[in-house]
Formats: C-alpha cells, structure tokens, sequence
C-alpha cells in the first residue's frame, strides 16, 4: 500500500446512475439517463483515455450517457484539422468577420444564429455552440441566385453589344463571351419553349456543375481586367493539355489559417485580439479578467437561455467553467502552452466579446462550452470560435505531432438542432460498444433508422480496453492506495462490489489501474 503523501494520481467518487431525469436536448422529463463521477484531481492523461470511452466533463463532475437506455443517445465527435477544408457557410463567416474588422460593416442579411442548446446544469454538460443546420441551405440558395444573376447580366451585356457593333464583329466577339457559359451563339435558331412537362426548355442554360459556373466567372472578371489578353486565353484552352503551364498555387483552395488571418488594412475599423489564459486564480491574467468574464457569462446566459440571475451568479460560473479536475502539466515534448484547462477570449477593442472554454489534452483539444455577447451575434461567433480552435490545434499539432484532433462535445442525431457538428468534416464518431473511431459518413445511415447504433461494422470485436482484472482496481481508503483486491477483503462488504465493477467496466482496465477511486 502506499502513503497518500506520494499521490499525483486521479481521485474520482463515483455515483452509478439510480434513475432518470429531465433532458435538457428534447425536454422529455425522465428520458434522460447517464453514470457520473466527481474529480477531485484528474491527469491529463486520464481524462483523454476517458473521453476516448464517452465520457466528458461540466467542471470537476465527469460524466457518461447510459447510450443504449438515455432518450438522446450522445456520440462523442471528433474533427480531423489536418484535412478540414471550411464550408462556403464557413468562410461566409470569417469574411463576415473581417468585414467587419476592416470596414466596421455588419451584415444586414440573415444571421447565422447560435444554436439554442441547454444550459449546462440541464443537459448535465455543456457543449460548444458551431452552426445552425439552416445556415448551409441558405448559402447554397444565395449562391444559386448570384450564379443566375450573373448570368442575366451577361446575356444583357451581349445584347447591348450587338447594337453598338457591325454583325460580322458581333457574331465573333458573341461567341467569344459565351464560350463554356452555356448559354447559345446568336446564331444558333433558339426553338420557343415548350409547355411544361414536354421537355427541357433549350432557350434556357442547361444545368452545369458549380464548379464550371466559378471557372466562368472567374474567366469573366479576368477578361473585364485585361480584355487585350482574352484571345490570348482562348487561344491557350486550344492548346494541347501538356503545352500548359501548371496550376497555380492560387487556384488551389485556401488554406484556414489564411481565411482567418487574412491581412487588415492599417486604418482597420476594429482590433480583435484572442488570448489563452490558464484557468487558475493564480494566473495574474485570469484574475484580472474574472470580473469581465462573469458579466459577459450572465449577460450570455440571461439572454440566449432566459436563466434568472440566480441562476447564473459567481457560484456557478466558478463551478461549471472556472472549476476545473485537470491538473496543468508542461512537458518537454508538449505544447508550450502546456497541458490543462483554459479559456480563450476574444477581445474586441479592449473588451471581451466571447470567451471558449477549452481543454488541451495530450492527443486534442477538446471543447467545453462558448458563452458570448448577444450584441454580437450578428458576427456568429459560435461558428467564428470553432473555427479559430480548430486553426489552434493545427497550430499545437505543428510543435506537438499527436496532439492531433479537435472534440467537439456529442453529437446528438435525434435532436435536429444538435447535428450541425456534423457539418465539420472530415470527422468521426465513437462506437459505443467497442470504443473505436467511424467516419460519420458511414455512420449516417444507421442513424437515420435508430438512436442508438453500434457503429463498429464487426460482430467479433469487442472492447479492448474493457476492464479484465476488477481486483486491480486502484482504490484509496483511509489515506492508502490498494488494490481492490485487498480492499474487499478488509471491508467484506459485497454491497460495495457491484458499484467498483461497474465503474471498472465504463472507465476500462488502465484508467481502473491509474485513477485512485475514493471510499469512505
């Protein structure tokens, strides 16, 4: 046995889940079901060897959906920042952002409005605000409209030029401007259109793949700029392929890093600065930001999720988001902000305008909560944030090569307003039964026929990290460390054995022989 005096080792209660309760996600009264544990310390170590089983944390309680039982099962999402390429409703977003930074503009079309997801004393946990599922489906209707826009101008633009010039030259240049726009020659007969349901109607452009309309325009704005080289285009695509040159860099897509920190004028109309803080009261920075952190945290929470002002006060700011079990580690081969708990602000002029609480863990980052001014919505930074944070681990990942994945909470596929997570791709959902990791895409169909779903296509596999040896359970009684083994031997109290087997089996074999479970 050994001396509390050496310990540097998790220490965890655990609560076996005796009933249900009220789900903060579809409001179902007792639908909701999860096992839970408080920390009172928790390496790094451990607590990603536990999310990596579906666990998560809401400040030192660490908890896990009973998923075959629980009204909304909850599946642990990861994104792969290496190969995350944002969205068009992502970079609609951060060219938002930057518009508004550089000219002060605000955007008067629709907002991309926060999700209204639970507080996180109902949904046990709270989970990181991104993007509303509408929010794609309106950005690929507006790029429809503009395509068509420009079209019409385009064809407006040939008929004027038709009036102004000789025939011969008219025919030429005609042909020229509509080359790859789909649209007919003047000197080609246009058939009338025929009724509806009897046929495509040629007076019209066929359909084309988006990416040909971008070519095109692209080609049109370049022709705009320099119409002295226009022939010399044509004559280019008529050239064999290997005569070519290659592509440019440019043509290749950007790049996140380089959408978000896109170069500002110098007479910029606002400065937007974000800032890592430990989350320790011993952190000079930390403290001195407290008071502005927990006006905006209740000026968040009063007006996105109506709670009263005694529901949100020091009291629980401190325990769900300034708590935290993580103790900070700096290794050498580590980030060197090192490991632990953090909030990252967002100072806008001088004032802070969102804070992400976040944890840096040894193989991601994983994400906590956002809280947020609701002046600022207009600037969707629930988005906004999830793509700085996966940037930032893209960024930790460079000095820390495992340190490789970004968490993004649950993903909650019965509750339509909790999918959005599934929008960052590439990402991956956590078998439930096996613990291994599944492209979402291959996950989706099953879903879409039932809550729960083991997402492991293989009826052998099993857990392999589930706990095979309950005696070696680590617990600490009476300021000693002992293998359960020799704990139930001592207490001889078989009522206990059912709750250290349980617990054994959700936390798995080495986190039961790392982690100190406390009895009294």
């Amino acid at each position: 046995m050994a001396s509390c005096t050496a310990l540097s080792s998790s220490i965890v209660e655990y609560f076996q889940g005796d009933g249900f309760y009220r789900c903060g996600y579809c409001k179902n009264e007792s639908g909701s079901r999860s096992n839970g544990m408080w920390a009172h310390s928790m390496t790094v170590q451990d607590y990603q060897d536990l999310i990596d089983r579906g666990w998560r944390r809401s400040g030192k309680y660490v908890y896990k959906p009973v998923m075959n039982e629980t009204c909304c099962p909850q599946y642990t999402i990861r994104c792969r920042p290496s190969q995350f390429q944002p969205s068009k409703s992502h970079k609609k977003v951060l060219k938002k952002m930057l518009k508004f930074l550089a000219k002060g503009e605000i955007s008067k079309g629709n907002r991309e409005d926060e999700p209204m997801e639970p507080p996180m004393e109902d949904a046990v946990a709270g989970d990181v605000a991104l993007i509303n599922k509408l929010d794609i489906q309106c950005d690929f209707k507006k790029l429809g409209d503009n395509i068509k826009e420009r079209l019409e101008r385009e064809e407006k633009k040939g008929k004027s030029a038709q009036k102004e010039e000789s025939g011969d030259l008219i025919q030429s240049q005609d042909k020229r401007a509509k080359l790859g726009s789909g649209e007919p020659a003047h000197s080609v007969a246009v058939p009338p259109a025929p009724k509806p349901g009897k046929g495509a109607d040629l007076s019209k452009p066929p359909c084309r793949k988006a990416k040909e309309i971008r070519k095109e325009r692209k080609r049109l704005k370049l022709m705009q700029r320099n119409p002295a080289g226009e022939c010399e285009g044509l004559q280019a695509q008529r050239e064999p392929p290997s005569s070519l040159p290659p592509k440019a860099k440019s043509n290749q897509p950007k790049a996140l890093e380089d959408l978000i920190f896109e170069s500002l004028p110098e007479d910029a109309s606002h400065k937007l600065e974000v800032r890592l803080v430990p989350v320790s009261f011993e952190d000079p920075e930390f403290k001195s930001s407290f008071s502005q952190s927990l006006s905006l945290y209740v000026k968040y929470q009063m007006a996105i999720h109506q709670d009263s002002p005694d529901e949100c006060g020091k009291t629980e700011f401190t325990r769900f988001l300034c708590s935290s079990p993580l103790e900070a580690e700096n290794p050498p081969n580590g980030p060197d902000c090192g490991y632990g708990s953090f909030h990252q602000q967002y100072w806008l002029d001088g004032k802070i305008i969102a804070v992400g609480v976040i944890d840096i863990l040894p193989y991601c980052v994983s994400s906590v909560y956002l809280y947020y001014d609701p002046d600022y919505s207009f600037l969707s930074l629930g988005v906004y944030s999830a793509l700085r944070e996966i940037a930032f681990t893209k960024q930790l990942h460079e000095k820390t090569p495992q340190l490789s994945y970004y968490y993004m909470g649950f993903y909650i596929h019965s509750c339509p307003k909790m999918k959005y997570k599934g929008h960052y791709r590439p990402s991956d959902l956590l078998c439930p039964e096996t613990y291994v990791w599944v492209p979402i895409e291959q996950c989706l169909p099953a879903l879409e026929n039932s809550k729960y779903c083991r997402f492991n296509q293989d009826p052998k596999a099993v857990d392999e990290g589930r706990s095979k040896e309950p005696d070696r359970v680590q617990v600490f009684y009476k300021k000693a460390i002992m293998p359960y083994g020799v704990y139930k031997k001592q207490r001889r109290d078989a009522s206990e054995e059912a709750d250290v087997l349980q617990y054994a089996s959700l936390v798995g074999q080495a986190c039961a022989e790392r982690m100190l479970l406390f009895r009294s």
